[in-house]
């Protein structure tokens, strides 16, 4: 089951300071991403309070929720898990797991049930902390205060998603890392190091802060190759016989 206290803080910090910067990051970026995905059904999973689907132009969107959160969501709530989602296989075209794998308690599970309940084509588009950037390395310090809302030690790198991905038949189609700068909570900072999200775009792309991937649902097909008897067998010209000679033994 997902962590409540994880979601809880995550939900709060996104409300002022750096995590009002994140959010507005995140929202950006996932917008972008899910602007050209079209289809009938559409998904957020956790977070129902922010709208991260508010650009995608599929008709019926839902969000999921495990709390009493219904007259906060953006969309239809759904009580579940991300765990365990109540759709039926290959019934949905768009996914978007805003920090879902980080408050898992089984993040392997929710990839599966998206590659279940995902249409062939299907998109999923998530979102967490990069463990390998400055952020994540700095929460490690003994004696230095938290600042991100998520524990360090539950952040995956966007490798290892990738790997997860790949196993289950996916492919990347477009991924985005940000968050270069130093985690502040003033605007007026946040503004001074924005400078630093070109340098790092440029410098060290792959160490932001975080990330946004997005996904495609790949199937195998299977071509039945049959017999075609339009052509000819390779065989003896018509109207020819292949006649052997014998050989005559000749004496003296």
């Amino acid at each position: 089951m997902i962590e409540h206290e994880e979601l809880d803080s995550l939900d709060q910090w996104f409300v002022a300071g750096a995590g009002r910067y994140v959010r507005s990051w995140e929202q950006r970026y996932i917008s972008r991403l899910v602007r050209q995905v079209f289809g009938y059904h559409a998904v957020q999973i956790g977070l129902p309070q922010w709208d991260f689907m508010r650009h995608n132009r599929v008709r019926h969107k839902w969000c999921t929720t495990q709390q009493d959160t219904f007259l906060q969501a953006k969309y239809a709530p759904v009580m579940c898990a991300a765990e365990h989602l109540p759709f039926a296989s290959e019934s949905i075209d768009l996914l978007v797991l805003p920090h879902t794998l980080e408050t898992s308690s089984d993040p392997h599970q929710v990839l599966r049930e998206v590659q279940r309940v995902l249409v062939p084509e299907g998109t999923v588009v998530m979102s967490g902390f990069n463990p390998w950037a400055l952020w994540s390395v700095t929460d490690r310090v003994p004696g230095l205060e938290q600042r991100l809302p998520i524990q360090p030690s539950l952040h995956l790198s966007p490798w290892r998603v990738a790997d997860w991905l790949e196993l289950l038949s996916f492919e990347i189609n477009g991924q985005v890392f940000g968050g270069y700068g130093p985690l502040c909570e003033q605007r007026e900072w946040i503004r001074r190091w924005h400078f630093m999200e070109q340098w790092g775009a440029k410098m060290w792309p792959v160490l932001g802060g975080l990330y946004v991937f997005s996904a495609k649902k790949r199937v195998n097909q299977i071509t039945m190759v049959g017999l075609d008897w339009s052509k000819k067998k390779p065989g003896l010209m018509p109207g020819r016989a292949a006649v052997s000679k014998p050989q005559m033994n000749q004496t003296k």
